[in-house]
C-alpha cells in the first residue's frame, strides 16, 4: 500500500508570485523604460519636432508649425477654415456628409466670402479655402491658396506683388522624399516671413 503524499500541483507550488513577479518586470521594460528611451531618442534625434515644432518671433513662442491659427488682419495669408475655431482642443471636421444640403450651402457662402475678400471670381477660389480639412488644424496651404492671397496682403502691407509672390515661393516646401505628399505652403511660417522682412 502507497502511504506517500501525492506532489503539490505546479500551479499551486508557484502560487502568485511569478505572475506578480512577470507584470512588475512588464510595466517597468514597456511602461516606464520604453517609454523614457524613445522620449530620449526623439529628444535627441528630433529636437524641435519634439518640442511641438514651435515658433518664435522676438524670443516668444507664436504658435507651431503644426497647427492652424486665425488670421484677420488682412496683411496675413489665412489658412483653411477651420470647424474646430483653430482649438486644439477640440479638433475635428464637419462631419457633413457630402448628400447634405448644409455642407454644400456652407462651401457656397465660403466660396463668396473668399472671392469677396481676394477680389477674384468664385470660380478661381481654391476649394481648400471654403472646405475644412479633418482635423480642423491644417497649417498648410498648396501654393495655389496662397496665391490669390498675395494681391491682398500686398496691398494691405504696401508691396509690390512680386516680392510678396516670392516671398510664397520661398516658402513653398516640396513633397517630403520628393514623392510624399505635394507642395505646401506652412501659413504660419510664411507670415512670420513677411513679417520678418519689413523690419
Amino acid at each position: 500500500m502507497n502511504t506517500s503524499i501525492p506532489a503539490q500541483p505546479l500551479q499551486e507550488r508557484i502560487g502568485l508570485r511569478a505572475p506578480l513577479l512577470f507584470a512588475v518586470v512588464t510595466l517597468v521594460l514597456f511602461g516606464l523604460l520604453y517609454s523614457l528611451a524613445g522620449t530620449a531618442l526623439g529628444r535627441l534625434l528630433f529636437p524641435a519636432q519634439s518640442a511641438g515644432s514651435l515658433l518664435q518671433q522676438d524670443g516668444r513662442v507664436v504658435g507651431s508649425a503644426l497647427l492652424a491659427q486665425p488670421f484677420a488682419d488682412p496683411r496675413y495669408f489665412r489658412p483653411r477654415p477651420s470647424a474646430a475655431s483653430y482649438d486644439p482642443m477640440a479638433a475635428s471636421g464637419s462631419n457633413m456628409a457630402r448628400s447634405n444640403p448644409a455642407l454644400r450651402q456652407r462651401v457656397d457662402a465660403a466660396i463668396a466670402e473668399v472671392a469677396a475678400r481676394e477680389g477674384i471670381a468664385a470660380s478661381q477660389v481654391p476649394m481648400e479655402l471654403a472646405t475644412q480639412s479633418g482635423s480642423g488644424l491644417d497649417p498648410d496651404l498648396t501654393p495655389a491658396g496662397a496665391r490669390v492671397q498675395v494681391a491682398r496682403v500686398a496691398k494691405a502691407r504696401g508691396l509690390d506683388p512680386r516680392i510678396v509672390q516670392q516671398a510664397v515661393d520661398a516658402a513653398t516646401e516640396a513633397p517630403q522624399f520628393g514623392v510624399l505628399g505635394q507642395p505646401r505652403v506652412n501659413v504660419l511660417r510664411l507670415n512670420l516671413a513677411l513679417d520678418a522682412a519689413l523690419r
